[in-house]
């Protein structure tokens, strides 16, 4: 059975909705699955890019699209079809965690390029990395990606990913953006690059209809959420998603495919500002704030973070599910600030609707 024809069987079972964009891109993973079901390659590293066992170029595709169309689903059943094949599915963002904290361990021990033992490492390991919702949005990762990259395709590792942006637009307006146009193209010539153009937003599809913001917060509005989560990541646990911003990180406590969940203290009870929430808003769709408190004079810094926290969603279309002590409209009642949260209050009562963030 080929891929198309698992999809055509998920979709027979009721398990999947027909969508003529996502059954048209499974062929796209047919030459990477030819690929990896030959024997792997013997040797990797240096020795392989300059012996006579240089690996095969590895297939690559690159899966852009809006939010919510399936680029997830496809990953996922393009990675569950291949079997045994030593692989790994990682958010974008996590897998650049980790590989800085292999960069500095690696430093710790006198290494001069850090990155050709941390990439032959991962290169070691599997055949396959494929990320889901790739996003630069540190001037770090901008400048290692690309040396990743073509480390990795040299090994004969294979890569698919995918993203919300067209890959011109990765990066876009960052700091010395010119050192990361290579890698763009780079993407365009060694990867295929495909738009998944499907009509459905099947992430606002699952919350359409839903209520989105309880309160008062409590075991109940906690059950709730859960609920939510679950019908979203399939009840995986998630993960903590660091995000590197101006050097340091920005961490949301759980998150999968998108999905973030985070406290209100998590997110505005720390130091955070409006490029923080930025980043936050790029990496996510879909972001779960537990427990908002009263808002007050006494919390004033907290208050302000909260209220540049909302306006950023907004403004980037992320659906926001909430549980508070109250009614948005009873959270800041007096006080200095207190006028100005009519706004706020106001664009917490619009994203509740139905059909906010499908535009």
């Amino acid at each position: 059975m080929n891929l198309t024809q698992a999809y055509d069987t998920l979709v027979d079972a009721g398990k999947l909705r027909p969508d003529a964009a996502q059954r048209g891109a499974m062929p796209l993973f047919d030459p990477i699955i030819a690929y990896l079901a030959k024997p792997a390659p013997r040797t990797t590293g240096l020795r392989g890019f300059l012996g006579r066992n240089k690996p095969e170029t590895p297939p690559a595709l690159y899966i852009w699209g809006g939010v919510g169309r399936g680029k997830s689903m496809l990953m996922d059943l393009f990675v569950a079809h291949i079997g045994d094949v030593p692989k790994r599915r990682v958010h974008f963002h996590a897998f650049m965690q980790e590989f800085h904290s292999g960069l500095h361990a690696a430093r710790q021990r006198g290494v001069e390029d850090a990155l050709i033992p941390v990439a032959d490492k991962v290169a070691a390991e599997v055949r396959l990395l494929a990320f889901d919702e790739m996003q630069i949005t540190d001037i770090t990762d901008a400048m290692l990606v690309g040396r990743l990259f073509e480390r990795l395709m040299a090994a004969g590792v294979a890569i698919v990913t995918t993203s919300n942006r067209v890959p011109d637009d990765l990066y876009k307006d960052g700091l010395n953006r010119a050192l990361f146009l290579p890698f763009i193209e780079m993407i365009k010539t060694r990867m295929v690059v495909h738009e998944l153009v499907s009509e459905t937003d099947y992430r606002q599809h699952r919350l359409a209809g839903t209520q989105v913001y309880f309160s008062p917060a409590g075991a109940q509005a906690r059950a709730e959420m859960t609920r939510i989560w679950d019908e979203l990541t399939g009840h995986d646990p998630g993960i903590p998603l660091h995000l590197r911003v101006k050097g340091r990180d920005v961490v949301i406590p759980r998150a999968h495919n998108g999905v973030g969940r985070a406290s209100f203290w998590d997110l505005c009870g720390q130091p955070l500002g409006p490029g923080d929430y930025l980043a936050i808003a790029q990496a996510l769709r879909v972001l779960m704030l537990d427990d908002i408190p009263y808002l007050s004079a006494t919390n004033y810094n907290e208050a302000k973070r909260f209220v540049t926290l909302i306006d950023t969603l907004y403004e980037a279309r992320v659906r926001l599910v909430a549980s508070a002590v109250s009614d948005p409209e009873r959270l800041y009642t007096e006080g200095a600030g207190s006028f100005e949260f009519e706004r706020t209050a106001s664009r917490l009562r619009e994203m509740q609707s139905a059909g906010w963030g499908q535009t």
